[in-house]
């Protein structure tokens, strides 16, 4: 399932990028600076959208292999050195306080442990270091919420472990990241996130 997921993955999530996500990667990712940490890259999605003047370096997580062959190849062109790590965000092989920011696009959804994730994520950022989101999460409307709840079971058999109703918000904050701004789309189905690492 992980390599017919990884293969179709760019194909079916195409028509929602031109339309909107990929303005959504641009607005996050350029802005980036430093050392940085990418955690669920997929098949490199938010690479064309790195700064060669701002980040030194990307150091790119992925669980996936397929995923990760894919993201390799479409790194090739960056001006930014990338260095490829298969694993999960549950355990990340990096020092603490390694990275200057840490970036995650439509990753949480799937982890299995959000609450771990963030508290790596806590380990690995310095303090004062910038955690940046962009997550489909579970929406505040109560009818929309249902609905997700109810389709997620399959969905997650689908999708490679996605979860429609995952309130990363709530994880991000109980984790003690301080955050800075919270943008929704789409009635609160997509949410942005920007975060600080607090001293």
């Amino acid at each position: 399932m992980a390599k017919l997921f990884a293969g179709l993955y760019d194909t079916l999530m195409g028509p929602l990028e031109k339309r909107w996500i990929a303005r959504i990667r641009k607005k996050i990712v350029s802005d980036l600076e430093g050392k940085v940490l990418e955690i669920g890259t997929g098949t490199g999605a938010n690479f064309p959208y790195y700064s060669s003047q701002k980040v030194f370096s990307i150091d790119s997580v992925e669980p996936n292999p397929h995923m990760l062959e894919q993201a390799k190849q479409k790194a090739r062109d960056l001006k930014v050195p990338v260095a490829f790590h298969q694993g999960v965000a549950e355990s990340l092989p990096f020092k603490d306080g390694e990275f200057d920011t840490v970036v995650a696009t439509l990753v949480l959804c799937s982890v299995n442990d959000p609450q771990q994730v963030f508290k790596e994520l806590r380990r690995v950022c310095k303090k004062g270091g910038r955690i940046v989101m962009f997550e489909h999460v579970r929406t505040e409307s109560a009818s929309l919420a249902a609905l997700q709840d109810a389709l997620t079971p399959a969905w997650k058999r689908l999708c490679d472990g996605c979860h429609l109703n995952r309130d990363t918000g709530r994880y991000m904050r109980e984790s003690g990241i301080i955050v800075l701004e919270e943008k929704k789309y789409l009635k609160g189905v997509f949410v942005e996130f920007e975060g600080i690492n607090p001293e």
